[in-house]
């Protein structure tokens, strides 16, 4: 078993040299070099052939944002994670860089009070990325291919600014007894741009409250739902203490805060906690779905998109078994298939979906009429095989009725 090679890009000396140390001393990871700046790592990157990158955004000469659209021109797959600030301007520009293709980011540990905190900040953040992203560098896998053929860009199109067109509906609440009042959406690594391919497609004035929570530090929520709202039909906010959730809005759960929906009186509210985290997470998916199974039963969607660990498996299964339903993005579309995956093969999902179907499935399923409430209505073949890329599951589970 081979190790990961990493390259380290960074202008700051100090940081280039605590991450090195700190990557160097995992048995399973090999730096094999540093640049200062972008043009450096450009040739560093056909010189030693990494598996991996981490880069830092702002940088002299070629800053990360210019470097990461560099890099995809000719290496599609190759993981890059972005090391940024925790400042305003570092949350913008991570944004901005995951839309242009990077794959992941970290927070740069500052004001930790030590060295040695924050060394284990990056043990403890950065190393688990690296080894989820490369595990098949882990089990002997080429390295990844440069671009073309079948490989998998990670741009979104929405970096492209290409408009995103709204599925047409007519927006009015499906009136099956077990029609979804509620969507929520759980996702972590990769979660930014498979937002931003779901988020926007959905319709002005859709008849039913989205509550979204993804794995992000405080500001950089608010920073995402800002984006998301500028990009969508419908307004996407942080939310707050005390927000009425309310259809055709949608709300994303704030960095280091649970969301937690409660029900007064005949509305339902947004409540903010700083519980232990979950599943390692905080905001964490399975709180936001227990909450949500509390105030709406088995009338709610769960939504799970791609994402590291099984942080919203145990919520779904709520979901499930209270009646609703559940949907999951497919492994070929996400970059990490750990959180979704989990949810497919616990076989709780009513159909994985490739990203750039989610939305769809989305609306059709609040907007249903009478009929089977889990109803999945694939595409079939005359054999009666799903076609197309999506996959239809049956379940595994007691209780559930399927077409």
């Amino acid at each position: 078993m081979r190790r990961i090679r990493v390259l380290v890009v960074d202008d700051a000396v100090v940081v280039r040299r605590m991450v090195s140390d700190v990557l160097a001393a995992d048995p399973q990871i090999e730096v094999v070099g540093a640049a200062a700046n972008g043009r450096i790592a450009l040739q560093k990157i056909v010189q030693l052939t990494p598996d991996l990158i981490t880069l830092d955004v702002e940088m002299p000469e070629m800053d990360g944002l210019e470097t990461i659209v560099e890099i995809r021109k000719t290496w599609a797959t190759l993981p890059v994670i972005m090391f940024s600030t925790l400042t305003e301007r570092g949350g913008q520009a991570t944004l901005e860089a995951l839309t242009r293709g990077a794959t992941d980011y970290v927070t740069k540990p500052a004001n930790v009070g030590s060295v040695s905190i924050a060394q284990q900040r990056i043990r403890d953040e950065l190393i688990p990325k690296i080894k989820t992203l490369c595990a098949g560098v882990l089990a002997s896998a080429p390295a990844p291919a440069p671009a073309g053929g079948a490989a998998r860009a990670l741009t979104s199109s929405i970096a492209r600014a290409t408009p995103v067109t709204a599925v047409p509906v007519k927006l009015t609440a499906g009136t099956s007894p077990f029609a979804p009042q509620i969507v929520a959406i759980g996702t972590s690594t990769g979660g930014p741009n498979a937002l931003l391919e779901v988020i926007p497609k959905l319709p002005a004035q859709f008849p039913v409250p989205v509550v979204i929570t993804q794995h992000m530090p405080p500001m950089f929520t608010r920073l995402l739902a800002e984006r998301l709202s500028k990009l969508s039909r419908i307004p996407v906010r942080e939310a707050a203490e005390g927000d009425v959730i309310l259809p055709g809005t949608a709300w994303v759960a704030p960095g280091d805060h649970h969301l937690v929906l409660q029900r007064k009186d005949d509305q339902v509210v947004a409540t903010l906690s700083q519980a232990p985290p979950e599943n390692s997470c905080r905001p964490a998916v399975d709180v936001m779905l227990r909450s949500v199974v509390e105030c709406y039963g088995g009338r709610a969607l769960s939504v799970i998109l791609t994402g590291m660990g099984q942080d919203g498996l145990r919520g779904s299964e709520l979901v499930h078994d209270a009646g609703g339903m559940v949907l999951a993005q497919d492994e070929a579309s996400s970059v990490v298939w750990g959180m979704p995956g989990f949810v497919a093969r616990a076989g709780i999902a009513q159909a994985v979906l490739p990203i750039g179907d989610v939305a769809a499935a989305i609306v059709s399923r609040v907007l249903q009429t009478p009929s089977n409430p889990r109803s999945a209505s694939p595409a079939t073949s005359p054999a009666g095989s799903a076609t197309g890329s999506s996959a239809v599951l049956p379940s595994v589970r007691s209780g559930a009725t399927w077409r």
